[in-house]
């Protein structure tokens, strides 16, 4: 029994020691900014239900190699009813540093990016738009990943995008904004 435990401890001590998981704890940040607002600002109506709606320039640095792709959320997480999704966009490529402002299905981005549903139920951005009184807080989330998600269809919700980048992100970065609406 003796001689079992050391082969068994000697092969532990000898074997290479695998990659571990990726995990929050050791991710790298990334510095994500808008030409629109700063850091804790107020978000311009433009890019609101109360003005043109379309979505903000933003841009970032690069923090690895590694990264394949990208993927943004644009949550509300003072809405009513709890976290309020505005937007949901993946399969960034990795060459890409910057989202011009007012990015559609058809505009200004390349072919291979995708556009999940928003909680308005429609695919692509939709602005600031909480109940009048009290501002918002909205959060842009960028996800450096390891990997393109081929598998995750154009449509998707927050939920879906989430479990698909489960285990593949690699930095993180986060752009806060807020919103008040002016009309009563």
């Amino acid at each position: 029994m003796k001689g079992l435990i050391l082969i068994i401890l000697s092969l532990l001590i000898t074997r290479p020691i695998l990659p571990q998981t990726k995990s929050l704890n050791n991710k790298m940040e990334i510095k994500i900014k808008s030409s629109a607002f700063k850091e804790g600002e107020a978000i311009p109506s433009k890019y609101s239900c109360e003005g043109e709606n379309v979505s903000p320039q933003l841009h970032w640095n690069e923090v690895s190699k590694e990264i394949k792709s990208y993927a943004i959320i644009l949550d509300d997480p003072d809405a009513p009813g709890g976290d309020f999704v505005h937007w949901v966009i993946f399969n960034i490529p990795e060459t890409m540093k910057e989202l011009h402002e007012n990015v559609t299905p058809s505009r200004n981005i390349p072919d291979e990016v995708m556009l999940g549903t928003n909680s308005f139920g429609r695919i692509g951005y939709g602005g600031p738009c909480p109940p009048p009184g009290k501002a918002h807080r909205y959060y842009f989330r960028l996800y450096a990943l390891d990997t393109i998600l081929h598998h995750v269809e154009s449509g998707s919700t927050k939920q879906q995008l989430t479990n698909a980048m489960e285990g593949h992100i690699i930095a993180t970065g986060k752009l806060m904004g807020t919103y008040k609406r002016s009309k009563q």
